[in-house]
Formats: C-alpha cells, sequence, structure tokens
C-alpha cells in the first residue's frame, strides 16, 4: 500500500490533467495553457484538501477513539460555513477575491476556540480535554450555527448570493488559480507533516488515557494539540474549497479496516488516498455529466454516502464476529 497509494495518486493526477472538455495529451500538457493556468491549479487544491481531511479525519478518530469521528465533530465546518455565507450576503470585500477564504479560515478557527473555551470552564468542570465534552459542546454549537445560516439564507437580499452559498456549502473547486494554491499548500502540507511526526504519540494515545498517561505521555496537552491541528488543517482545507463531507470520514476509516491502527502507516496512505478521492471526485464532476458541471462536493456525497454505509455494515460485522455473535 505505501507504493500502490501514491501510485494510484499519480495515475488520477494525470488522468485529472489530461481528461476533460478538450482532451490534452500527455506529451503535449508542458506546452498547454489549458493545464497550465485552469485545471492544474484545481488539481492541486483537490489533491491537497482531500489529503489534508482525510488526516484531520484520523487524528479526529483517534483523540476520540472513535472510528466514525470527523473533522465536522468539533465544528470547523460550520464557523467557517457561517462567516462564508456572512461575507457572500452581506458583500463585504475588505480583503478583495480572498474575503471569502480568509472569512472562513478565522471562523473556523475561531468556532473550535470557542468550543474548547466552553468545555475548559468551570461550569463544565474544566473538563476541556474529555472527548466526551468536547463532542456535546461540538454538537450545541455547530447546531447553533445552523440556526445562524438558516436566518441569514432566509433574510438574503439578493437570490444570487442564494446560489453561491448553496455552491459554497456543497463544496466547489471551480475558478480555483495559483493564488489559491499558494496560499494553501504550506499549511496543509505543514500540518500534515507535523501529524505524521506525531504518529508515536497517537499510537500510544490508541492504548487508552492511563496507559498513555503511564507511558510518560500527558494526554491532555496531546489531545489538545491533536484536535488544534486537525482544526488548522480542516480551516485551511475549508477557506480554499468549500465543505467537502465524507472525505474525514470514510478515508481514515477504510485505511484502518485494510492496514490496522498504526499510525506510521495510517497517516501517509490515508493522506495518498485522501487525495486520489477528491481528484477522482472532481474529474467525475466535470465529465460525467458534461456539457453539464456538477459540484466536486456533490460528487463526494454521492459517493461517500454508499461507501460510509459499506464501512458501517463492515465494521459492525467485524465486531459481532469477534464477539462471536
Amino acid at each position: 500500500m505505501l507504493v500502490l497509494a501514491p501510485v494510484l495518486l499519480v495515475v488520477a493526477f494525470l488522468a485529472a490533467v489530461s481528461i476533460g472538455p478538450v482532451t490534452v495529451p500527455l506529451t503535449e500538457i508542458a506546452s498547454s495553457d489549458i493545464v497550465r493556468e485552469i485545471r492544474l491549479p484545481r488539481i492541486i487544491i483537490a489533491g491537497l484538501v482531500g489529503a489534508g481531511l482525510a488526516t484531520a479525519g484520523a487524528l479526529m478518530q483517534t483523540v476520540f477513539l472513535n472510528p466514525l469521528a470527523d473533522p465536522g465533530i468539533i465544528g470547523v465546518s460550520s464557523g467557517a460555513a457561517v462567516a462564508a455565507v456572512l461575507v457572500i450576503v452581506t458583500g463585504v470585500n475588505f480583503l478583495g477575491r480572498w474575503t471569502l477564504p480568509a472569512g472562513a479560515f478565522i471562523g473556523a478557527l475561531s468556532t473550535v476556540l470557542l468550543i474548547y473555551l466552553i468545555a475548559n470552564s468551570k461550569a463544565l468542570g474544566g473538563r476541556g480535554a474529555d472527548p466526551a465534552t468536547l463532542v456535546l459542546v461540538g454538537m450545541a454549537i455547530t447546531a447553533f450555527l445552523g440556526a445562524i445560516i438558516s436566518v441569514v439564507i432566509a433574510n438574503a437580499p439578493n437570490d444570487s448570493d442564494l446560489r453561491s452559498v448553496q455552491f459554497w456549502m456543497n463544496g466547489d473547486l471551480v475558478a480555483r488559480t495559483w493564488n489559491h494554491v499558494k496560499i494553501a499548500t504550506v499549511p496543509i502540507l505543514g500540518g500534515i507533516g507535523l501529524a505524521w511526526l506525531l504518529a508515536r504519540d497517537l499510537n500510544v494515545l490508541l492504548l487508552g488515557s492511563e496507559t498513555a498517561q503511564s507511558s510518560g505521555v500527558d494526554v491532555k496537552k496531546l489531545r489538545m494539540k491533536l484536535l488544534a491541528l486537525a482544526a488548522w488543517i480542516t480551516a485551511c482545507g475549508v477557506a480554499v474549497s468549500g465543505a467537502f463531507s465524507f472525505v474525514g470520514l470514510i478515508v481514515p476509516h477504510f485505511v484502518r479496516i485494510l492496514l490496522g491502527p498504526d499510525h506510521r502507516r495510517l497517516l501517509p496512505i490515508a493522506a495518498f488516498l485522501g487525495a486520489t478521492f477528491v481528484i477522482v471526485s472532481d474529474i467525475i464532476a466535470r465529465m460525467v455529466f458534461s456539457p453539464v458541471v456538477l459540484q466536486t462536493g456533490t460528487v463526494i456525497a454521492f459517493l461517500g454516502s454508499p461507501i460510509f454505509l459499506w464501512l458501517l455494515l463492515t465494521t459492525r460485522a467485524r465486531r459481532h464476529k469477534g464477539l462471536g455473535v
């Protein structure tokens, strides 16, 4: 898999570069303006976001000791969505074309910080690192943010704004440019690299809090570090692509079933497969119903839903078999 996963990514990348309304032979890729200015930025963003979300999902599943956890469990996507919707509907433009991604990024990280502060408050016993507390607070804040989004959309003055909101909330890669690549590459790849460096601590955390603590790991600090890292990676991805569902849930979960929980293998392979999954979904979005173009996030949801159900049934079947049921 350490060889196959990168090979699959390369094949998907070359297919995405070549395939489109105008087919570009692989021998002419380097000289094609269509590839250089339109397809390459879109494909690179797809790969970065896919790898980032898969890595963030793997971190979240370990922190919460739940193979069905994903980055949205602590409100990252909801926070980004609220900020993006407000930017679109109000029409604020203080950073030009970067107002929307900047707002989404700030909204995502602000939401995570708010959830942590509430979970760590004295009213809840200062249990900020407790996974159950974080999940419950995250659910409450996510529901509240969803209500804000509904109110804003219902009172949007222009119908054109509603279309923009829908495209952003479903996730899309249309009109990605090299500027998007520049602002996303370093923070996403840096976050993925930091996650790989923490593979040993993640493996220890799988043994349980008490065992990890006795092994010299500060469990509370480690969990908060991992949550912050997952939030950072997700926020950077969501800011340039909109909200993609399922990637951070099904990809690392699939790799766990396939190869086991060792993060030294899990994290890199999940990153490669996450990038491949989003790139392939984007090819389908561009080509299957051509000239009608679907949103990449819509295709991911179409593919992700049955895959998630299969993974859920597989997990339950393995668990029942292990219990001798």
